[in-house]
């Protein structure tokens, strides 16, 4: 069999970077060591496992030098770390393939004679108040709009529609396109935003808590309104130094629950013996998020916010441990985007994108991808 140089350099890079013990490499990999030695050389169907395993494309192979690995937009984390972070093949992988499908839209919608959306960042002031409520009328809300739906559920849908409808594109997924193997870490980012006048995409990591999700998605709408890209982590749903981070969990908050209405409200709940879920049937938002909302006006201290904010993280591991795995298209359409997979699917039946372009941009192939676009204008599917 041909067998395949590669460079012990890249060898190395790409071992170390996926995140795969070295150990559980040289198990599937006997000879491992010694193509990273150089006394030995992999064939191609050996590379192309390897590549599979390490989460490395496969032309990187045959580099001499292993690439910079690098995000194309900035990565705020609460924690600093002293070095520098490098970003895991996951994220990298999500990050592009959400330009790719940003890099279509917009050109699609230039070539439709669509206008750039005027509220991309349109604010000029950081008073959370005041682009808050510039959010919620973009978004056709009002201030109490969770209070017309029954469920944070229904709540979180329903946020997700309205930022569709505004133009902008949104996704929610806990894995690299459709591979369930490849869980992405919440540790690492819970969203990020890719920012543009005509295709702004948010993405939220739907393998975090499902109360932080409605918080991720509040706060990348703020750094649309900022026009700023980025990924994040709100490690405690505490935001990291950087002003821009600061400012937009400011925005956040404020939009979800207002604080004037949760002032007034405050004195009725914290007689209650679970006064954040008092709150949170009163503003149809989550207990997380009424309760970090207290303690941004400083109606409770800190250590009352983390000593709950632990305990709910537990109690939402243990459910998540026990739910099935939903309906497929259904997950679909928070993957992929309803907006976008509708678009997608026009152009298709227009004859201006190749059904294997279209199969690239959703990560959905033959039956599957008709079958999806098939439901996505029957009222009251997916």
């Amino acid at each position: 069999m041909t067998k395949v140089a590669v460079s012990q350099a890249v060898l190395a890079w790409a071992v170390q970077r996926s995140g795969v013990t070295s150990r559980g490499l040289r198990q599937r990999f006997p000879k491992l060591a010694a193509w990273q030695r150089g006394s030995a050389q992999p064939t191609l169907r050996q590379l192309e496992d390897l590549a599979k395993a390490t989460a490395t494309p496969l032309g990187f192979f045959f580099l001499e030098q292993p690439p910079e690995d690098t995000l194309p937009i900035p990565h705020f984390r609460t924690v600093q770390e002293r070095s520098p972070h490098r970003p895991s093949p996951d994220l990298l992988e999500t990050v592009h393939a959400m330009e790719r499908r940003q890099a279509w839209m917009r050109e699609y919608l230039i070539d439709q004679g669509r206008e750039a959306l005027p509220f991309v960042g349109s604010a000029r002031t950081s008073d959370p108040i005041v682009i808050a409520n510039h959010i919620r009328e973009v978004l056709s809300l009002t201030e109490d709009w969770a209070s017309e739906v029954p469920t944070w559920s229904e709540a979180f849908r329903r946020l997700i529609q309205a930022t569709e409808d505004s133009g902008i594109l949104a996704v929610a997924s806990g894995i690299v396109a459709n591979n369930t193997h490849r869980k992405l870490d919440v540790d690492e980012f819970r969203g990020f935003v890719l920012v543009d006048p005509y295709a702004p995409l948010v993405f939220i990591n739907s393998a975090d808590a499902r109360a932080a999700q409605m918080f991720t998605l509040a706060h990348e709408l703020a750094h649309v309104w900022f026009g700023s890209s980025a990924a994040f982590d709100l490690r405690q749903m505490q935001p990291a130094v950087e002003p821009i981070e600061q400012n937009s969990n400011r925005v956040a908050a404020e939009f979800l629950i207002p604080g004037t209405a949760l002032r007034a409200f405050w004195p009725r709940a914290q007689t209650d013996a679970e006064p954040f879920q008092v709150i949170a049937r009163r503003f149809k938002v989550s207990v997380l998020v009424a309760a970090r909302r207290a303690l941004d006006l400083a109606l409770i201290n800190r250590s009352r916010f983390f000593e709950f904010y632990e305990a709910y993280l537990e109690d939402e591991r243990r459910h998540r441990r026990t739910q099935g795995g939903g309906d497929f298209y259904a997950t679909q359409s928070l993957r992929i985007g309803r907006r976008f997979a509708r678009i997608v699917s026009r152009a298709v039946r227009e004859g201006t994108l190749l059904y294997r372009e279209a199969y690239e941009l959703t990560g959905l192939y033959g039956r599957t991808f008709d079958r999806f676009t098939a439901g996505l204008d029957q009222p009251g599917t997916r």
